[in-house]
């Protein structure tokens, strides 16, 4: 069992691919336009695909694709591939290369390293970060580090437009100097008398120095150079969320594992590196690990082995007292000897140590004796009526072989079906009963082969073997309804039922009918996985605005101080969100501006169960005005999102949101639904700039002039990129002015470089103030829209679903608005069909 890898939960690989693209500034009108659907269209062509979603966002789209479960996923990432690359002529040059990548389930972090600031700069801390990150990477069976919590580098040109407007330079023809002046240029070799030589042109940045002497325009014999219009800095761009670890300012990174590695192993390989590199970082930093998924693991491990052991005793204590001490201790080493053959085949097949694994070995703990039992039993009887343990034992492999063989046939049969359980369900659900088929299977060696072998050594006749053969005598020749006891009374009841087999036939039929008509009427419903009590917490905070990173920052922080006071909580790591801005998966919420995730003490530790402070979280967050917060336990098993949700799909946008509005009305008025939220885009203001082109070309402007001057002005121009020493990742280089001449005003202030001079750029640029829109949803090329709510406490989906069902079909919506369940609802019907199937498919086998 050492030699196996540990996890937490099986591992499940996913035939969906993520495929993202980039594209500074693009709104999501113009990125579903031009990035999503020229993709679309070359997906299409690809075989197998089942959908196609897509998300736009503000300077990103993001497109899933999920292939059939059939489908070969190495070819599938291939053929994903090639239509992306396919589709790149018809995306726009500016936007930044596509990539591709596959979907892991297994995204949960191995454990986190938090930073925690003692009075270091915000340099100090991003450096020991790269630091600790580099260093946990070359462990073999860490997949990667993520830092979170941090902000990108950026090489920052702060123009001065006084200076630009004194030497008359043009923010474009400074762009253009710049990204001319940033070039690999591959001047080739010469070949000489004297030998073959490299020519080297050294033209590309290398050190901010070398961006401050870039010249920027020539006046005679007068050069200007960028130092003479700018401030050059290398800092970090503008905030846009925070980060804190138990309230405090932190910076964390996040190690995920490789999907075969050991959970405890990796994660005692990376403490001892964190350990060894804190030594090297400033006392100004202290660093500490959280959700350290090895100790649950670990307890996990521990606590199920202890119930197997347990099991073991109890079995061992049963069969010694039925059978002897002799032929039970024959017996119960097939015990060992089964776990032990299960677990090398599953070695062999590469599976992990994991909790379904460890189910299915207790659950064929209480069958894997019987073959055992049997051929024990049958060479006991022979060895009493005097025949030698030798050829006893041989006399009852043959006489056993094939009741034996049946008896474990007919068991496996019943759990093969389930091998073939298609979707995610069905490979979380595999493991269970192909632990089963080799745990039965080792037994039904050791009953045929191993037992009678050791039997052959060690069995003798009991002690009571005159006793036992006279009452299988009496049960053979006799009146067995005339033995004492429970063998008696059994003798009676089943003369008595054999007697009136049709009888007993209609009654045994009756009672499997009522049972199935008592558990439907009366039964309290179907649900799709068990939910436990967990360990680990997510709370969701969202509030509706054009909230700033500071105000955000503000009003989760109020959450946070009252979350953290709650008792039972281990640790809490934040992260602040700008409105719009919390991703584009089906479970992102749109208004999310903060999230917290929390680690509970561990239960031996602490009184209240996990719901118990999910509870206690909710009655402390229910008075916060203007936000809705959400408490959620982190799913166990195959994560399916909110148990209920609502997908809206249309080819016509504008008709799905008076759709959703009713239908999110109705579910309001349900008590049973809480956190109830959608898609919906969030009603935003956004600033157009209208150029007036026919204007603008009398001035000799254009709109590239024109969007380059309102650059300057607000997040600034990339004019080009950078890979300092040291740095693993291209550096920004971006030209803007200093703050007090950004803003909404200063875009009716600027001026720009014409022919005719120095030009208002109002002259023939309008800014006006419209609605904006954050996000657009697609699935299989129609816009499409959700809602999602969580239930209460003991309530069951299934049930709420159906009423949802019953108040859809009374109302008279537009027929070009397609209404689906999806989520939970989805997987448990097919869940429900192919088990159904597989019962029935059991019962012929």
């Amino acid at each position: 069992r050492a030699a196996l890898p540990i996890a937490n939960d099986p591992y499940i690989v996913l035939p969906y691919f993520y495929i993202g693209i980039a594209h500074e500034g693009i709104s999501p009108e113009d990125g579903e336009r031009l990035l999503i659907q020229p993709v679309e269209v070359e997906l299409r062509k690809v075989e197998g695909i089942k959908e196609i979603s897509a998300i736009a966002s503000e300077g990103y789209v993001s497109l899933g694709v999920e292939f059939e479960p059939e489908v070969d996923l190495k070819v599938a990432l291939l053929d994903t591939r090639e239509a992306v690359d396919r589709a790149k002529s018809e995306i726009p040059t500016t936007a930044e290369e596509p990539f591709v990548e596959e979907v892991n389930i297994d995204d949960f972090p191995l454990l986190q390293i938090n930073l925690l600031s003692e009075g270091a700069s915000e340099r100090q801390m991003y450096n020991a970060a790269l630091l600790l990150r580099d260093a946990i990477e070359t462990v073999p069976s860490v997949l990667n580090a993520d830092m979170r919590g941090t902000r990108e580098e950026v090489l920052e040109v702060q123009i001065d437009p006084e200076a630009l407007e004194a030497y008359r330079i043009s923010s474009e023809a400074l762009a253009d100097t710049l990204r001319r002046n940033n070039r690999l240029i591959p001047a080739g070799s010469l070949e000489t008398g004297g030998g073959r030589f490299a020519v080297k042109v050294p033209s590309v940045v290398e050190t901010a120095s070398d961006v401050m002497n870039l010249p920027v325009k020539v006046n005679g014999d007068t050069v200007v150079t960028l130092a003479d219009v700018a401030e050059i800095r290398r800092g970090f761009k503008d905030r846009t969320s925070y980060a804190r670890f138990n309230g405090r300012r932190a910076m964390y990174i996040e190690v995920k594992k490789r999907p075969d590695a050991n959970v405890i192993t990796t994660s005692d390989a990376v403490l001892e590196i964190v350990e060894e590199m804190s030594q090297q970082l400033p006392t100004s930093i202290r660093v500490q690990p959280s959700l350290i998924t090895s100790e649950f693991a670990e307890v996990q491990v521990t606590e199920l082995q202890g119930n197997i052991m347990t099991a073991l005793a109890l079995v061992m204590v049963i069969v010694v007292a039925a059978m002897g001490f002799r032929s039970g201790v024959i017996v119960g080493l097939g015990i060992p000897v089964s776990l032990l053959f299960s677990v090398i085949v599953i070695y062999l097949l590469g599976y992990t140590f994991n909790t379904m694994v460890m189910f299915g070995m207790l659950l064929g703990l209480g069958m894997l004796i019987d073959g055992a039992i049997v051929v024990t039993e049958y060479a006991d009887r022979k060895m009493s009526e005097g025949a030698d343990h030798k050829l006893a034992y041989a006399e009852a492999v043959k006489r056993m072989f094939w009741p034996v063989t049946a008896s474990t046939a007919t068991t496996l049969a019943a759990f093969l079906p389930l091998m073939f359980w298609p979707g995610i369900p069905g490979q979380f659900m595999s493991y269970l009963p192909v632990t089963v088929f080799t745990v039965l299977s080792g037994s039904l060696l050791y009953a045929l082969l191993f037992g009678p072998v050791l039997g052959t050594i060690f069995g003798k006749p009991t002690a009571h073997a005159a006793t036992i053969a006279a009452r299988l005598d009496e049960l053979e020749h006799g009146d067995p309804t005339r033995l004492n006891g429970f063998t008696g009374a059994y003798a009676s009841a089943m003369t008595a039922v054999c007697a009136r087999p049709v009888t007993a036939l209609a009654a045994i039929a009756l009672l499997l009918f009522s049972i199935f008509w008592a558990y439907g009427q009366y039964g309290k419903g179907t649900i799709f996985f068990n939910d436990t009590d967990p360990q680990f917490l997510t709370v969701s905070v969202s509030g509706r605005g054009n909230f700033s990173a500071s105000e955000v920052n503000k009003l989760v922080s109020d959450v946070e101080r009252r979350v953290f006071n709650v008792p039972g909580i281990r640790s809490m790591n934040t992260q602040t969100l700008l409105p719009g801005s919390s991703g584009g998966g089906p479970d992102a919420i749109a208004d999310r501006i903060g999230v917290m995730f929390i680690e509970l003490t561990p239960e031996s530790e602490r009184s209240d169960s996990g719901f118990d402070i999910i509870r206690r979280i909710r009655e402390r967050t229910v008075d916060m005005p203007g936000l809705r917060i959400e408490v959620q336990p982190v799913e166990q098993g195959p994560s399916v999102g909110k148990p209920i949700q609502i997908e809206l799909r249309s080819r016509y946008r504008e008709l799905l949101q008076p759709v959703m509005s009713e239908i999110r009305a109705y579910m309001e008025t349900l008590p049973e639904l809480i956190d109830i939220d959608d898609t919906q885009p969030l009603p935003s203001i956004e600033w157009r700039m209208e150029v007036d082109r026919a204007q603008a070309a009398l001035y000799g402007a254009d709109v590239t002039t024109s969007g380059i001057a309102l650059q300057l002005v607000t997040s600034g121009v990339k004019v080009a990129e950078y890979r300092p020493d040291g740095a693993d990742d291209a550096v920004d280089i971006r030209a803007r002015y200093p703050r007090e001449y950004r803003g909404i005003k200063a875009m009716e202030s600027i001026r720009v470089s014409t022919a005719q001079g120095l030009v208002p750029l109002s002259n023939f640029v309008s800014v006006q103030p419209s609605p904006g829109v954050d996000t657009l949803r697609r699935i299989n090329g129609s816009p499409t829209e959700r809602i999602r709510a969580q239930v209460l406490e003991g309530v069951i989906p299934d049930n709420i679903v159906a009423e949802l069902k019953s108040w859809l079909d009374t109302r008279d919506f537009d027929p070009r608005v397609d209404i689906q369940f999806r989520g939970a609802n989805e997987e448990q019907e097919e869940s429900i069909a192919f088990v159904s199937v597989a019962f029935l498919l059991s019962l012929l086998l």
